[in-house]
């Protein structure tokens, strides 16, 4: 059996990758169309082919699940998403998270890395190429940036505080409308900013930069490694419906200081959703 990942070690991956992205960041980029506001760039496929070679070369009996071309096993090729959450040691790859800013040439993008060990999240790295800041956590060890402790912020008054979430495409499929939710939090808190990058949000609540977040419909890659960097730090992480179970399909969650989860919650369900598909959760 490989020894537990070297958190130096996938620090130096992610952070090797950021300087991929930066080698063409403003300029013209190669922007494909996935589908409706999903794109993808030269770059996030060359991100990810350093990142999975890597990964391969370090621990070539784990799996890889990642954004741009799925499910990596050795013993197991034709394996798919839907059966990859059950692998003992599985990584999770965001190579380029926040690729429209990325395809604008909008400065706010990372790397994503995070890992699981027979199904629980217990390291994570997220690497900001722009601002040169690594977020990680290993779990029970703590969370820092660039070799500095990291912690959540201290309780507001709900009035001062300053959240963030996203608005992906998929959450209308899923039966959500996260526009009402965002109208609701605008009126009673400092703020929510929706700035283009689940992971590196979740880093922002982790290093206390924001109070709280919310996030609809994502995947897997999204929010592995910022689960295990926000907990790490202090933040209570949920589902919508309070349960601390939630690296699991859909992928929505509230992370908040844990003083002000509750409240955050509450908020977030007292505003009626046109259907909810997943009421067995």
């Amino acid at each position: 059996m490989e020894e537990f990942p070297e958190i130096k070690k996938v620090r130096l991956i992610a952070e090797q990758a950021g300087l991929i992205l930066l080698s063409t960041l403003n300029q013209a980029h190669e922007v494909r169309t996935k589908g409706f506001q999903d794109v993808v760039t030269e770059a996030d496929h060359r991100s990810e082919a350093f990142i999975l070679s890597q990964l391969q070369s370090y621990y070539p009996t784990h799996a890889i699940l990642t954004e741009e071309s799925g499910f990596h096993h050795h013993s197991d090729p034709e394996a798919t998403i839907q059966n990859s959450l059950g692998s003992e040691d599985i990584w999770f790859i965001d190579p380029l998270d926040g690729t429209m800013n990325f395809a604008h040439n909008v400065p706010f993008f990372c790397t994503s890395i995070g890992y699981a060990h027979k199904g629980e999240l217990v390291l994570g790295v997220i690497h900001d190429p722009v601002r040169r800041e690594t977020f990680y956590a290993v779990k029970g060890k703590g969370a820092f940036c660039n070799d500095t402790p990291i912690q959540v912020s201290s309780p507001v008054d709900i009035r001062e505080a300053l959240l963030a979430t996203g608005f992906n495409p998929r959450i209308l499929e899923h039966g959500r409308d996260n526009i009402p939710v965002f109208a609701k939090f605008m009126e009673l808190t400092a703020g929510v900013r929706r700035m283009g990058s689940a992971a590196l949000e979740m880093a922002y609540v982790a290093s206390g930069r924001l109070d709280g977040m919310w996030e609809l419909a994502l995947h897997a890659w999204d929010v592995a490694a910022g689960i295990v960097i926000a907990r790490e730090a202090g933040a209570l992480v949920t589902d919508l419906k309070g349960n601390e179970a939630c690296f699991k399909p859909p992928f929505e969650f509230l992370m908040a200081v844990p003083e002000m989860h509750a409240k955050f919650l509450e908020i977030y369900q007292s505003v009626p959703q046109p259907w909810d598909m997943h009421d067995e959760n």
